[in-house]
């Protein structure tokens, strides 16, 4: 019995292997952000739909049903990956869906009116999700990688890669908890979180990209990563939340 226990649990963690993640930290910072600058009328729908969950709470509700395997027709949501000279749309999306289409599809059903209060929740907190993932830039790497995980690096002498020093190392080597995270990100104008959510999600997952693109760039194969690393690239994951924060705000004040 306990052997197939472990069989199955083996099998379960293979089939979400590849299936790229913010750290929960980095999708509650997203979440956190996005709670503060709702308008009161979407403050108030949110939270009559969550049952009062911040949208911190509800962030890393995309990863934590993956245990579930009746879930797994959404794990090709979590991802988007098309050539770096071609823009999304140049090619036919995949069968299994993507980040876009599951974006698209979350915001449909939580629009029709004809939806159930738990499946408007549900999407709702896909939603939530999704929009972090779209802002973490290996989300939106190149197909033949597995956006940077097959990228094999040290860091700080430990094994990873590529995608999880994005996802996770930085973050979580930065010592802070999210709400602390989410209070001492840069503090920004009215006029420039405008600019910041200016565009939709096709304008963003294209900024996902170059970004990508030049951190594809910045390491080599097999090297060691240490503090120079995170010096050099932290206030970007930190930008990448910001701007997740405003636009996930932005997407849900729409909404609602």
């Amino acid at each position: 019995m306990k052997k197939y226990i472990l069989l199955v649990f083996f099998a379960t963690q293979l089939g979400f292997a590849n299936n790229p993640v913010w750290s929960k930290g980095g999708h509650r910072v997203v979440g956190e952000v996005a709670q503060e600058n709702l308008t009161k009328k979407a403050a108030k729908a949110i939270a009559a739909l969550l049952d009062g969950q911040s949208l911190a709470a509800v962030s890393t509700f995309g990863d934590e049903i993956k245990a579930d395997s009746s879930y797994r027709g959404f794990s090709a949501w979590h991802y988007v990956n098309y050539p770096a000279d071609k823009k999304y749309g140049d090619e036919p999306p995949s069968k299994q869906g993507d980040l876009m289409t599951g974006i698209e599809k979350c915001i449909e059903i939580i629009k029709d009116e004809n939806s159930t209060k738990v499946d408007k929740a549900f999407y709702l907190k896909m939603l939530v999700h999704l929009i972090g993932d779209l802002h973490q830039p290996m989300h939106v790497g190149r197909l033949e990688d597995k956006g940077g995980n097959d990228i094999q690096v040290r860091w700080f002498n430990k094994g990873s890669n590529l995608h999880r020093v994005w996802d996770s190392n930085m973050i979580e080597d930065y010592g802070m908890s999210y709400s602390e995270l989410a209070y001492n990100l840069p503090q920004l104008t009215k006029a420039q979180k405008k600019t910041m959510q200016k565009g939709d999600i096709y304008d963003w997952v294209e900024e996902s990209q170059d970004l990508a693109n030049d951190i594809y760039g910045s390491v080599e194969m097999g090297e060691k990563l240490y503090y120079r690393y995170s010096y050099d690239w932290f206030g970007t994951v930190e930008a990448q939340l910001e701007k997740g924060g405003l636009r996930l705000a932005k997407v849900l004040n729409d909404l609602f």
